[in-house]
Protein backbone atom coordinates (compact mmCIF):
# COMPACT_ATOMS: atom_id res chain seq x y z
CA UNK A 1 0.00 0.00 0.00
CA UNK A 2 2.75 2.51 0.75
CA UNK A 3 4.56 1.72 -2.37
CA UNK A 4 1.04 2.25 -4.40
CA UNK A 5 0.54 6.04 -2.69
CA UNK A 6 4.37 6.41 -3.66
CA UNK A 7 4.08 5.38 -7.02
CA UNK A 8 0.62 7.62 -7.33
CA UNK A 9 2.67 10.95 -5.46
CA UNK A 10 5.30 10.43 -7.84
CA UNK A 11 3.31 11.53 -10.29
CA UNK A 12 4.05 9.04 -12.91
CA UNK A 13 0.34 8.19 -13.44
CA UNK A 14 -0.64 11.66 -14.39
CA UNK A 15 2.39 11.61 -16.38
CA UNK A 16 0.82 8.24 -18.41
CA UNK A 17 -2.33 9.57 -18.08
CA UNK A 18 -1.98 12.56 -20.11
CA UNK A 19 0.44 10.70 -22.42
CA UNK A 20 -2.63 8.36 -23.54
CA UNK A 21 -4.93 11.54 -23.87
CA UNK A 22 -2.29 12.91 -26.48
CA UNK A 23 -2.53 9.39 -28.26
CA UNK A 24 -6.21 9.74 -27.87
CA UNK A 25 -5.85 12.92 -29.96
CA UNK A 26 -4.78 10.67 -33.24
CA UNK A 27 -6.72 8.43 -35.31
CA UNK A 28 -8.16 6.08 -34.83
CA UNK A 29 -9.75 7.42 -31.78
CA UNK A 30 -9.51 11.08 -32.95
CA UNK A 31 -10.18 13.06 -30.78
CA UNK A 32 -8.53 16.46 -31.92
CA UNK A 33 -9.13 18.47 -29.32
CA UNK A 34 -6.97 16.73 -27.04
CA UNK A 35 -4.46 17.83 -28.44
CA UNK A 36 -5.09 21.16 -26.96
CA UNK A 37 -4.82 20.26 -23.82
CA UNK A 38 -2.45 17.07 -23.38
CA UNK A 39 1.08 19.26 -23.47
CA UNK A 40 -0.32 21.26 -20.80
CA UNK A 41 -1.60 18.38 -18.32
CA UNK A 42 1.81 16.26 -19.34
CA UNK A 43 3.52 19.53 -18.04
CA UNK A 44 1.73 20.04 -14.87
CA UNK A 45 2.31 16.60 -13.85
CA UNK A 46 5.93 17.83 -13.58
CA UNK A 47 5.30 21.09 -11.64
CA UNK A 48 7.53 21.79 -8.73
CA UNK A 49 9.94 18.67 -9.07
CA UNK A 50 13.56 18.88 -9.78
CA UNK A 51 15.20 18.32 -13.08
CA UNK A 52 15.61 14.72 -13.10
CA UNK A 53 12.39 14.33 -11.81
CA UNK A 54 11.15 16.55 -14.72
CA UNK A 55 12.69 14.48 -17.60
CA UNK A 56 11.99 11.07 -15.94
CA UNK A 57 7.85 12.03 -15.65
CA UNK A 58 8.12 13.44 -19.27
CA UNK A 59 9.33 10.13 -20.65
CA UNK A 60 6.77 8.37 -18.31
CA UNK A 61 4.29 10.37 -20.10
CA UNK A 62 5.74 9.64 -23.97
CA UNK A 63 6.36 6.45 -23.14
CA UNK A 64 2.34 5.85 -22.78
CA UNK A 65 1.57 7.89 -25.49
CA UNK A 66 3.88 5.89 -28.07
CA UNK A 67 2.99 2.13 -26.50
CA UNK A 68 -0.58 3.67 -27.66
CA UNK A 69 -0.49 5.24 -30.52
CA UNK A 70 1.66 3.39 -32.17
CA UNK A 71 0.10 -0.15 -30.93
CA UNK A 72 -0.60 -1.60 -34.58
CA UNK A 73 2.61 -2.49 -34.39
CA UNK A 74 1.57 -5.30 -32.93
CA UNK A 75 -0.78 -6.73 -35.52
CA UNK A 76 2.29 -7.49 -37.40
CA UNK A 77 1.83 -11.04 -38.39
CA UNK A 78 5.28 -11.91 -36.97
CA UNK A 79 5.53 -13.87 -33.82
CA UNK A 80 8.23 -12.38 -31.67
CA UNK A 81 9.11 -9.19 -33.41
CA UNK A 82 6.11 -6.93 -33.45
CA UNK A 83 6.25 -6.40 -29.04
CA UNK A 84 10.00 -5.77 -29.73
CA UNK A 85 9.85 -3.14 -32.64
CA UNK A 86 6.84 -2.01 -30.84
CA UNK A 87 8.98 -1.34 -27.58
CA UNK A 88 11.86 -0.24 -28.87
CA UNK A 89 10.84 2.43 -30.56
CA UNK A 90 8.88 3.51 -28.09
CA UNK A 91 11.68 3.68 -26.35
CA UNK A 92 13.58 6.08 -28.62
CA UNK A 93 10.56 8.09 -29.31
CA UNK A 94 10.25 8.82 -25.96
CA UNK A 95 12.89 10.45 -24.91
CA UNK A 96 11.74 13.72 -27.43
CA UNK A 97 9.17 14.15 -24.84
CA UNK A 98 11.30 14.20 -21.97
CA UNK A 99 13.33 16.72 -23.07
CA UNK A 100 10.60 19.05 -24.15
CA UNK A 101 9.13 18.84 -19.94
CA UNK A 102 12.78 19.27 -18.65
CA UNK A 103 13.50 21.98 -20.78
CA UNK A 104 10.13 23.74 -20.51
CA UNK A 105 10.44 23.70 -16.86
CA UNK A 106 14.53 24.83 -16.88
CA UNK A 107 12.95 27.59 -18.67
CA UNK A 108 10.53 28.56 -16.82
CA UNK A 109 11.13 32.57 -15.28
CA UNK A 110 10.72 31.47 -11.85
CA UNK A 111 11.57 28.57 -9.49
CA UNK A 112 8.53 25.93 -8.86
CA UNK A 113 9.60 24.06 -5.98
CA UNK A 114 7.75 21.86 -3.86
CA UNK A 115 10.86 21.31 -1.13
CA UNK A 116 9.45 23.92 1.67
CA UNK A 117 6.06 22.34 1.98
CA UNK A 118 4.70 24.06 -0.80
CA UNK A 119 2.84 21.49 -2.44
CA UNK A 120 -0.71 22.40 -3.02
CA UNK A 121 -1.89 23.40 -6.52
CA UNK A 122 -2.57 26.87 -4.78
CA UNK A 123 0.90 27.17 -3.69
CA UNK A 124 2.00 25.94 -6.97
CA UNK A 125 0.23 28.69 -8.66
CA UNK A 126 1.21 31.27 -6.62
CA UNK A 127 5.00 31.08 -7.57
CA UNK A 128 3.74 30.77 -11.19
CA UNK A 129 1.75 33.71 -11.17
CA UNK A 130 4.79 35.80 -9.24
CA UNK A 131 6.07 36.21 -12.68
CA UNK A 132 4.70 38.68 -15.04
CA UNK A 133 2.30 37.68 -17.88
CA UNK A 134 4.71 39.20 -20.42
CA UNK A 135 7.72 36.71 -18.98
CA UNK A 136 4.64 33.82 -18.71
CA UNK A 137 3.81 34.49 -22.43
CA UNK A 138 7.26 34.38 -23.45
CA UNK A 139 8.02 31.30 -21.74
CA UNK A 140 4.63 29.72 -23.47
CA UNK A 141 5.80 30.48 -27.11
CA UNK A 142 9.49 29.45 -26.16
CA UNK A 143 8.36 25.96 -25.21
CA UNK A 144 5.90 25.51 -28.38
CA UNK A 145 9.19 26.48 -30.45
CA UNK A 146 11.26 23.56 -28.38
CA UNK A 147 7.89 21.05 -28.95
CA UNK A 148 8.72 22.12 -32.80
CA UNK A 149 12.16 21.64 -32.91
CA UNK A 150 12.46 18.53 -31.74
CA UNK A 151 9.79 17.12 -34.34
CA UNK A 152 12.07 18.43 -36.84
CA UNK A 153 14.54 16.64 -35.03
CA UNK A 154 12.32 12.90 -34.95
CA UNK A 155 11.53 13.75 -39.01
CA UNK A 156 15.43 13.93 -39.40
CA UNK A 157 17.65 12.07 -37.05
CA UNK A 158 18.22 8.32 -38.11
CA UNK A 159 16.11 8.50 -41.34
CA UNK A 160 13.58 9.92 -39.68
CA UNK A 161 10.64 8.99 -38.21
CA UNK A 162 7.75 12.13 -38.85
CA UNK A 163 4.76 9.92 -37.63
CA UNK A 164 1.92 11.56 -35.25
CA UNK A 165 3.55 14.71 -35.73
CA UNK A 166 0.88 16.46 -32.87
CA UNK A 167 -0.50 18.88 -36.33
CA UNK A 168 -1.75 16.28 -38.11
CA UNK A 169 -4.17 14.95 -35.11
CA UNK A 170 -5.67 18.35 -36.89
CA UNK A 171 -6.07 16.78 -40.41
CA UNK A 172 -9.81 17.25 -40.17
CA UNK A 173 -9.63 20.82 -39.30
CA UNK A 174 -8.88 22.41 -42.86
CA UNK A 175 -9.41 25.73 -42.47
CA UNK A 176 -7.35 26.14 -39.63
CA UNK A 177 -4.39 23.80 -41.54
CA UNK A 178 -4.10 25.90 -44.21
CA UNK A 179 -1.38 27.72 -42.33
CA UNK A 180 0.64 24.49 -43.34
CA UNK A 181 1.02 26.10 -46.50
CA UNK A 182 3.33 28.81 -44.75
CA UNK A 183 4.89 27.06 -41.96
CA UNK A 184 4.38 23.20 -43.04
CA UNK A 185 2.29 20.83 -40.15
CA UNK A 186 5.38 22.72 -37.98
CA UNK A 187 2.94 25.73 -37.43
CA UNK A 188 0.13 23.78 -36.24
CA UNK A 189 2.04 21.87 -33.74
CA UNK A 190 3.31 25.17 -32.28
CA UNK A 191 -0.29 26.93 -32.13
CA UNK A 192 -1.88 23.69 -30.13
CA UNK A 193 1.37 23.65 -27.76
CA UNK A 194 1.33 27.48 -27.17
CA UNK A 195 -2.62 27.68 -26.63
CA UNK A 196 -2.41 24.35 -24.36
CA UNK A 197 0.45 26.40 -22.20
CA UNK A 198 -1.98 29.55 -22.69
CA UNK A 199 -4.68 27.36 -20.63
CA UNK A 200 -2.72 26.38 -18.43
CA UNK A 201 -1.52 29.70 -17.35
CA UNK A 202 -5.50 30.70 -17.56
CA UNK A 203 -6.16 27.51 -15.29
CA UNK A 204 -3.36 28.70 -12.45
CA UNK A 205 -4.89 32.31 -12.61
CA UNK A 206 -8.20 30.56 -11.65
CA UNK A 207 -7.40 28.58 -8.84
CA UNK A 208 -5.17 31.44 -7.38
CA UNK A 209 -7.84 34.35 -8.02
CA UNK A 210 -11.20 32.00 -8.17
CA UNK A 211 -13.44 35.23 -6.99
CA UNK A 212 -12.28 36.79 -10.28
CA UNK A 213 -14.01 35.78 -12.87
CA UNK A 214 -12.47 37.34 -16.20
CA UNK A 215 -9.14 37.67 -15.03
CA UNK A 216 -7.73 34.38 -16.81
CA UNK A 217 -8.91 35.69 -20.17
CA UNK A 218 -5.98 37.91 -20.27
CA UNK A 219 -4.16 34.35 -20.43
CA UNK A 220 -5.53 33.43 -23.58
CA UNK A 221 -6.62 35.96 -25.23
CA UNK A 222 -3.53 36.42 -27.64
CA UNK A 223 -3.34 32.79 -28.85
CA UNK A 224 -6.99 33.11 -29.01
CA UNK A 225 -7.10 35.57 -31.64
CA UNK A 226 -4.00 34.28 -33.69
CA UNK A 227 -6.34 30.88 -33.83
CA UNK A 228 -9.26 33.30 -35.07
CA UNK A 229 -7.69 35.33 -37.46
CA UNK A 230 -6.25 31.99 -39.06
CA UNK A 231 -8.96 29.89 -38.87
CA UNK A 232 -10.95 32.84 -40.42
CA UNK A 233 -8.19 33.27 -43.15
CA UNK A 234 -8.19 29.37 -43.99
CA UNK A 235 -12.10 29.37 -44.57
CA UNK A 236 -12.18 32.14 -46.12
CA UNK A 237 -9.90 30.55 -48.88
CA UNK A 238 -12.06 27.39 -48.72
CA UNK A 239 -15.06 28.84 -49.80
CA UNK A 240 -13.80 30.99 -52.42
CA UNK A 241 -15.53 29.38 -55.94
CA UNK A 242 -13.23 26.83 -57.78
CA UNK A 243 -12.59 26.97 -61.29
CA UNK A 244 -13.44 24.94 -64.08
CA UNK A 245 -10.90 22.10 -65.05
CA UNK A 246 -10.13 19.25 -66.85
CA UNK A 247 -10.28 15.78 -64.95
CA UNK A 248 -8.77 12.63 -64.85
CA UNK A 249 -10.47 9.58 -64.76
CA UNK A 250 -8.66 7.37 -62.35
CA UNK A 251 -9.69 3.77 -61.16
CA UNK A 252 -7.98 3.24 -58.03
CA UNK A 253 -7.62 -0.73 -57.23
CA UNK A 254 -7.32 -1.82 -53.59
CA UNK A 255 -6.82 -5.71 -53.70
CA UNK A 256 -7.00 -5.92 -49.77
CA UNK A 257 -4.04 -8.61 -49.92
CA UNK A 258 -3.21 -10.42 -46.36
CA UNK A 259 0.38 -9.92 -45.82
CA UNK A 260 0.68 -13.72 -44.97
CA UNK A 261 -0.28 -13.96 -48.58
CA UNK A 262 1.96 -11.72 -50.14
CA UNK A 263 4.79 -14.43 -48.17
CA UNK A 264 3.31 -17.52 -49.79
CA UNK A 265 4.59 -18.06 -52.97
CA UNK A 266 1.45 -20.69 -53.66
CA UNK A 267 -0.86 -17.89 -53.14
CA UNK A 268 1.06 -15.55 -55.17
CA UNK A 269 -0.96 -16.95 -58.46
CA UNK A 270 -4.54 -16.98 -57.35
CA UNK A 271 -3.98 -13.34 -55.60
CA UNK A 272 -2.11 -12.17 -58.70
CA UNK A 273 -5.48 -13.71 -60.79
CA UNK A 274 -7.95 -11.97 -58.42
CA UNK A 275 -6.30 -8.33 -59.25
CA UNK A 276 -6.64 -8.86 -62.67
CA UNK A 277 -9.91 -9.59 -62.10
CA UNK A 278 -10.69 -6.64 -59.86
CA UNK A 279 -9.08 -4.88 -62.43
CA UNK A 280 -11.26 -5.94 -65.07
CA UNK A 281 -14.45 -4.87 -63.47
CA UNK A 282 -13.13 -0.75 -63.23
CA UNK A 283 -11.90 -0.86 -66.46
CA UNK A 284 -15.79 -1.71 -67.85
CA UNK A 285 -15.92 2.28 -66.97
CA UNK A 286 -14.41 4.55 -69.08
CA UNK A 287 -10.97 5.53 -67.61
CA UNK A 288 -7.87 7.21 -68.70
CA UNK A 289 -5.55 5.70 -65.65
CA UNK A 290 -5.44 2.89 -63.44
CA UNK A 291 -3.57 2.49 -60.19
CA UNK A 292 -2.24 -0.49 -58.54
CA UNK A 293 -0.77 0.06 -54.55
CA UNK A 294 2.70 -0.58 -53.46
CA UNK A 295 3.63 -4.94 -53.17
CA UNK A 296 0.51 -5.34 -56.01
CA UNK A 297 2.63 -7.28 -58.15
CA UNK A 298 4.75 -10.89 -56.92
CA UNK A 299 7.63 -11.24 -57.63
CA UNK A 300 10.13 -8.85 -59.97
CA UNK A 301 7.60 -7.87 -62.81
CA UNK A 302 10.50 -7.48 -65.44
CA UNK A 303 11.73 -10.93 -65.00
CA UNK A 304 8.24 -12.90 -65.35
CA UNK A 305 6.62 -13.08 -68.33
CA UNK A 306 3.28 -14.67 -66.61
CA UNK A 307 3.05 -11.27 -64.18
CA UNK A 308 3.71 -8.48 -67.28
CA UNK A 309 1.78 -9.94 -70.17
CA UNK A 310 -1.39 -9.68 -68.44
CA UNK A 311 -0.98 -6.39 -67.78
CA UNK A 312 -0.03 -4.84 -70.81
CA UNK A 313 -2.48 -6.91 -72.12
CA UNK A 314 -5.37 -5.34 -70.12
CA UNK A 315 -3.61 -1.50 -70.96
CA UNK A 316 -3.71 -2.39 -74.45
CA UNK A 317 -7.19 -4.15 -74.07
CA UNK A 318 -8.63 -1.34 -72.69
CA UNK A 319 -6.19 1.97 -74.09
CA UNK A 320 -5.74 3.03 -70.30
CA UNK A 321 -2.46 3.96 -68.89
CA UNK A 322 -1.61 2.15 -65.87
CA UNK A 323 0.90 2.80 -62.86
CA UNK A 324 1.71 -0.41 -60.88
CA UNK A 325 3.88 -0.93 -57.38
CA UNK A 326 5.85 -4.16 -58.11
CA UNK A 327 9.75 -4.51 -57.02
CA UNK A 328 12.81 -4.09 -59.69
CA UNK A 329 16.66 -5.12 -59.57
CA UNK A 330 19.74 -4.05 -61.44
CA UNK A 331 22.86 -6.40 -62.29
CA UNK A 332 26.14 -6.23 -60.73
CA UNK A 333 28.79 -5.09 -63.57
CA UNK A 334 29.52 -8.69 -64.64
CA UNK A 335 26.84 -10.51 -62.19
CA UNK A 336 26.56 -14.41 -63.22
CA UNK A 337 23.59 -14.93 -60.53
CA UNK A 338 20.28 -12.95 -59.51
CA UNK A 339 21.51 -12.56 -55.70
CA UNK A 340 24.35 -10.20 -57.24
CA UNK A 341 22.13 -7.41 -58.26
CA UNK A 342 20.34 -4.42 -56.21
CA UNK A 343 16.87 -4.64 -55.56
CA UNK A 344 14.44 -1.44 -55.17
CA UNK A 345 11.03 -1.19 -54.18
CA UNK A 346 9.65 0.59 -57.07
CA UNK A 347 6.26 1.47 -59.15
CA UNK A 348 6.12 1.33 -62.94
CA UNK A 349 4.30 3.39 -65.66
CA UNK A 350 2.81 1.34 -68.43
CA UNK A 351 1.15 3.11 -71.63
CA UNK A 352 -2.25 1.90 -73.74
CA UNK A 353 0.50 0.73 -76.11
CA UNK A 354 1.03 -1.96 -73.83
CA UNK A 355 4.72 -0.99 -72.96
CA UNK A 356 6.63 0.22 -69.94
CA UNK A 357 7.71 3.64 -70.64
CA UNK A 358 8.99 4.53 -66.69
CA UNK A 359 9.74 3.48 -63.54
CA UNK A 360 10.78 5.43 -59.85
CA UNK A 361 12.63 3.63 -57.47
CA UNK A 362 11.53 4.33 -53.53
CA UNK A 363 14.01 6.83 -52.11
CA UNK A 364 13.20 7.05 -48.21
CA UNK A 365 13.54 3.28 -47.37
CA UNK A 366 11.78 1.63 -43.99
CA UNK A 367 14.42 1.56 -41.53
CA UNK A 368 14.22 -2.50 -40.46
CA UNK A 369 11.43 -3.06 -42.76
CA UNK A 370 13.49 -2.41 -46.06
CA UNK A 371 16.97 -2.16 -44.58
CA UNK A 372 19.22 -2.99 -41.95
CA UNK A 373 21.71 -0.40 -41.26
CA UNK A 374 25.25 -1.20 -40.33
CA UNK A 375 24.99 -4.53 -41.54
CA UNK A 376 28.12 -4.68 -43.08
CA UNK A 377 29.84 -3.36 -39.68
CA UNK A 378 27.54 -4.60 -37.59
CA UNK A 379 26.22 -8.08 -38.15
CA UNK A 380 24.31 -8.81 -35.09
CA UNK A 381 21.77 -5.74 -36.46
CA UNK A 382 20.12 -8.44 -38.75
CA UNK A 383 18.71 -10.32 -35.66
CA UNK A 384 16.42 -7.37 -34.92
CA UNK A 385 14.36 -7.88 -38.11
CA UNK A 386 12.33 -10.22 -39.88
CA UNK A 387 14.02 -9.07 -43.47
CA UNK A 388 16.04 -11.33 -44.46
CA UNK A 389 17.63 -8.86 -47.23
CA UNK A 390 17.77 -5.16 -48.06
CA UNK A 391 16.42 -2.49 -50.90
CA UNK A 392 18.74 -0.11 -52.56
CA UNK A 393 17.39 3.53 -52.18
CA UNK A 394 16.60 5.18 -55.44
CA UNK A 395 18.50 8.19 -56.25
CA UNK A 396 16.06 10.36 -58.18
CA UNK A 397 12.34 11.38 -58.32
CA UNK A 398 11.04 10.14 -61.54
CA UNK A 399 8.03 12.25 -62.79
CA UNK A 400 5.62 10.17 -64.96
CA UNK A 401 4.07 11.84 -68.26
CA UNK A 402 0.74 10.43 -69.61
CA UNK A 403 1.77 12.23 -72.84
CA UNK A 404 -1.49 12.14 -74.97
CA UNK A 405 -3.26 13.41 -71.85
CA UNK A 406 -0.76 16.07 -71.31
CA UNK A 407 -0.57 15.09 -67.68
CA UNK A 408 2.33 15.21 -65.49
CA UNK A 409 2.00 13.16 -62.22
CA UNK A 410 5.10 12.62 -59.46
CA UNK A 411 4.77 9.10 -58.01
CA UNK A 412 5.60 8.84 -54.00
CA UNK A 413 6.18 5.03 -52.73
CA UNK A 414 4.68 3.80 -48.64
CA UNK A 415 5.99 6.37 -46.15
CA UNK A 416 7.33 8.55 -48.47
CA UNK A 417 4.38 10.78 -48.35
CA UNK A 418 4.85 11.27 -44.32
CA UNK A 419 8.06 13.21 -44.86
CA UNK A 420 7.46 16.82 -45.28
CA UNK A 421 10.91 17.86 -46.13
CA UNK A 422 10.99 15.06 -48.88
CA UNK A 423 7.73 15.65 -51.26
CA UNK A 424 8.61 19.13 -51.96
CA UNK A 425 11.06 17.68 -54.46
CA UNK A 426 8.21 16.22 -56.24
CA UNK A 427 6.67 18.94 -56.90
CA UNK A 428 6.96 21.31 -60.14
CA UNK A 429 5.43 24.13 -61.22
CA UNK A 430 3.82 21.70 -63.77
CA UNK A 431 2.84 18.64 -62.09
CA UNK A 432 -0.91 17.91 -62.15
CA UNK A 433 -0.89 15.57 -58.58
CA UNK A 434 1.03 13.30 -56.70
CA UNK A 435 -0.01 9.71 -56.39
CA UNK A 436 1.32 7.79 -53.31
CA UNK A 437 1.56 3.72 -53.65
CA UNK A 438 1.58 1.96 -50.27
CA UNK A 439 0.77 -1.30 -48.43
CA UNK A 440 -0.30 -0.94 -44.83
CA UNK A 441 -1.72 -4.63 -44.97
CA UNK A 442 1.20 -5.33 -42.52
CA UNK A 443 -0.82 -3.61 -40.00
CA UNK A 444 -4.18 -5.27 -40.10
CA UNK A 445 -7.51 -3.26 -39.66
CA UNK A 446 -5.28 -0.99 -37.04
CA UNK A 447 -5.08 2.58 -36.70
CA UNK A 448 -2.24 3.07 -38.98
CA UNK A 449 -3.95 2.81 -42.38
CA UNK A 450 -5.73 6.21 -41.06
CA UNK A 451 -2.47 7.88 -39.38
CA UNK A 452 -1.13 7.53 -42.58
CA UNK A 453 -3.35 9.13 -44.80
CA UNK A 454 -3.84 12.27 -41.86
CA UNK A 455 0.05 12.79 -42.41
CA UNK A 456 -0.89 12.54 -46.17
CA UNK A 457 -2.99 15.49 -46.04
CA UNK A 458 -0.38 18.02 -44.77
CA UNK A 459 1.43 17.01 -47.98
CA UNK A 460 -1.02 18.75 -49.92
CA UNK A 461 -1.73 21.78 -48.12
CA UNK A 462 1.82 22.42 -47.88
CA UNK A 463 2.57 22.10 -51.36
CA UNK A 464 -0.88 23.39 -53.14
CA UNK A 465 -1.20 19.75 -55.07
CA UNK A 466 -3.90 17.38 -54.72
CA UNK A 467 -2.83 13.99 -54.00
CA UNK A 468 -4.09 10.27 -55.00
CA UNK A 469 -3.64 7.73 -52.66
CA UNK A 470 -3.87 4.03 -53.57
CA UNK A 471 -3.78 1.62 -50.80
CA UNK A 472 -3.03 -2.74 -50.60
CA UNK A 473 -6.08 -2.30 -47.58
CA UNK A 474 -6.55 1.23 -47.30
CA UNK A 475 -6.94 4.23 -46.74
CA UNK A 476 -7.39 4.74 -50.49
CA UNK A 477 -8.20 8.53 -51.34
CA UNK A 478 -8.12 11.51 -52.86
CA UNK A 479 -7.15 14.68 -51.13
CA UNK A 480 -7.51 18.12 -53.00
CA UNK A 481 -4.86 20.87 -53.12
CA UNK A 482 -6.45 22.44 -49.67
CA UNK A 483 -6.33 19.15 -47.33
CA UNK A 484 -9.79 18.45 -48.06
CA UNK A 485 -9.94 14.30 -48.11
CA UNK A 486 -12.84 14.49 -51.16
CA UNK A 487 -13.46 10.45 -51.73
CA UNK A 488 -12.57 7.59 -49.67
CA UNK A 489 -13.08 4.05 -50.91
CA UNK A 490 -15.22 1.85 -48.58
CA UNK A 491 -16.40 -1.48 -49.44
CA UNK A 492 -20.36 -2.60 -49.42
CA UNK A 493 -20.07 -3.05 -45.78
CA UNK A 494 -18.29 -0.09 -45.44
CA UNK A 495 -14.95 -0.55 -44.07
CA UNK A 496 -12.29 0.99 -45.54
CA UNK A 497 -10.17 -2.03 -45.40
CA UNK A 498 -11.39 -3.93 -47.94
CA UNK A 499 -11.03 -4.86 -51.22
CA UNK A 500 -12.30 -3.09 -54.54
CA UNK A 501 -12.00 -0.26 -56.43
CA UNK A 502 -13.04 3.55 -56.64
CA UNK A 503 -13.58 5.42 -59.42
CA UNK A 504 -12.67 9.02 -59.16
CA UNK A 505 -12.06 12.74 -61.35
CA UNK A 506 -8.90 14.25 -60.41
CA UNK A 507 -8.09 17.90 -61.88
CA UNK A 508 -5.88 18.83 -63.83
CA UNK A 509 -4.20 22.17 -64.87
CA UNK A 510 -5.39 23.73 -67.65
CA UNK A 511 -2.72 23.74 -70.66
CA UNK A 512 0.17 25.83 -70.49
CA UNK A 513 -1.10 26.48 -66.74
CA UNK A 514 1.97 26.83 -64.26
CA UNK A 515 1.03 26.17 -60.50
CA UNK A 516 1.49 28.85 -58.05
CA UNK A 517 4.24 27.79 -55.21
CA UNK A 518 3.32 27.78 -51.75
CA UNK A 519 5.47 30.10 -49.63
CA UNK A 520 6.67 26.23 -47.67
CA UNK A 521 7.28 24.96 -51.28
CA UNK A 522 9.41 27.99 -52.19
CA UNK A 523 11.29 27.82 -48.73
CA UNK A 524 10.83 24.93 -46.73
CA UNK A 525 11.10 24.29 -42.91
CA UNK A 526 11.62 28.11 -42.22
CA UNK A 527 9.30 28.26 -39.62
CA UNK A 528 10.83 25.06 -38.13
CA UNK A 529 14.55 25.89 -38.65
CA UNK A 530 13.63 29.42 -36.66
CA UNK A 531 11.90 27.19 -33.90
CA UNK A 532 15.53 25.07 -33.91
CA UNK A 533 17.81 28.17 -33.84
CA UNK A 534 15.75 29.57 -30.80
CA UNK A 535 15.94 26.53 -28.76
CA UNK A 536 19.42 25.70 -29.43
CA UNK A 537 19.94 29.40 -28.20
CA UNK A 538 18.07 29.50 -25.30
CA UNK A 539 19.78 25.75 -24.02
CA UNK A 540 23.07 26.63 -24.72
CA UNK A 541 22.28 30.17 -22.51
CA UNK A 542 21.24 27.49 -20.03
CA UNK A 543 24.17 25.58 -20.08
CA UNK A 544 26.21 28.25 -19.66
CA UNK A 545 24.64 29.41 -16.70
CA UNK A 546 24.96 25.84 -15.46
CA UNK A 547 28.66 26.58 -15.86
CA UNK A 548 28.60 29.76 -14.06
CA UNK A 549 27.27 28.27 -10.89
CA UNK A 550 29.09 25.19 -10.86
CA UNK A 551 32.54 27.79 -10.95
CA UNK A 552 30.69 29.55 -8.17
CA UNK A 553 30.68 26.53 -6.09
CA UNK A 554 26.88 26.89 -5.25
CA UNK A 555 24.17 24.16 -6.07
CA UNK A 556 21.23 26.65 -6.08
CA UNK A 557 18.72 26.11 -9.24
CA UNK A 558 19.44 28.17 -12.19
CA UNK A 559 16.19 30.77 -12.32
CA UNK A 560 15.18 33.22 -14.58
CA UNK A 561 16.91 31.94 -17.79
CA UNK A 562 14.69 33.20 -20.24
CA UNK A 563 15.61 36.71 -21.97
CA UNK A 564 14.31 39.27 -19.87
CA UNK A 565 14.07 41.84 -22.82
Amino acid sequence: MNRLRSFIRSRYPWAMGAGVVLAASFPKIGIAGFAWIAPALILLSAIGKSPKQTFRIGYAAGFAHYLVSLYWLLLIPVTGFPILGWFALAVYLSLYPALWVWLSWRMFPARMDSSAGTSTFQAWSEQFLSVPWSRRMAWCLFSAAVWVALEMTIARLFSGFPWNLLGSSQYKITPLIQIASITGIYGVAFLAVWTSLSILCAVMVIIRKPTIRSAWIGEIILPAAVLLALYGSGYHKLVQPERQRPELKVALIQPSIPQTEIWDRQESSNRFRQLIELSGQALTNEVDLMIWPEAAVPGLIRMDDDISQPILDLARKHKVWIIIGADDFKPHPGAVKLSDSDFYNSSFLVSPEGEFVASYRKRNLVIFGEYIPLAKWLPFMKYLTIITGSFTPGDRVVPYFLTDLHTRISPLICFEDVFPDLVPEYVSEDTDFLVNLTNNGWFGEGAAQWQHAAAAVFRTVENGVPLVRACNNGLTCWIDSAGRMRQIFRDAQGSIYGPGFMLARIPLLEPGEKRIPTFYHQHGDLFGWTCVGITVIQLLRVLLQNRKVRRAGTTQPVENTVDKS
